[in-house]
């Protein structure tokens, strides 16, 4: 049995563009090494964002040295689900890909809590055209 999502299915890619995940495989699997849980794939917005920065966690500002491009509104990326959480609190929560998110954020975060800001992502941005 592989890695499972929220939703009790097989865990679905969060993103390649840039490429996302703790182990940067594009999926936000997790192990022993993960220690801040980077579970949650979330579609990023720029209230998230300015959100993040305020609290010490810039993922706007490129960082060539770390291979890390800076994130845009619309990138899917996987988050900590504390950090996630802490947003959903102070009334920032970013979007969240519930087949890309990773079971093991339920032990931060309530799934009731992911459900009310899940969104559907097509795999393309082919798919928002319309």
């Amino acid at each position: 049995m592989g890695d499972r999502n929220v939703l009790g299915g097989a865990l679905e890619p969060c993103g390649t563009d840039p490429v996302t995940g703790f182990y940067r495989d594009g999926c936000c699997t997790t192990g022993p090494e993960d220690r801040g849980s980077h579970t949650i794939c979330a579609v990023v917005t720029a209230e998230f964002l300015a959100h993040q920065r305020r609290i010490g966690n810039d993922l706007s500002t490129p960082q060539p040295q770390h291979g890390f491009p800076g994130l845009m509104p619309g990138d899917r990326w996987c988050v900590t689900a504390g950090n996630w959480l802490r947003a959903h609190r102070d009334g920032f929560a970013a979007h969240v890909v519930l087949a890309s998110t990773h079971e093991r954020a339920l032990a931060i975060v309530p799934l009731a809590i992911l459900q009310e800001h899940s969104v559907d992502v097509p795999a393309s941005p082919a798919g928002l055209e319309g």
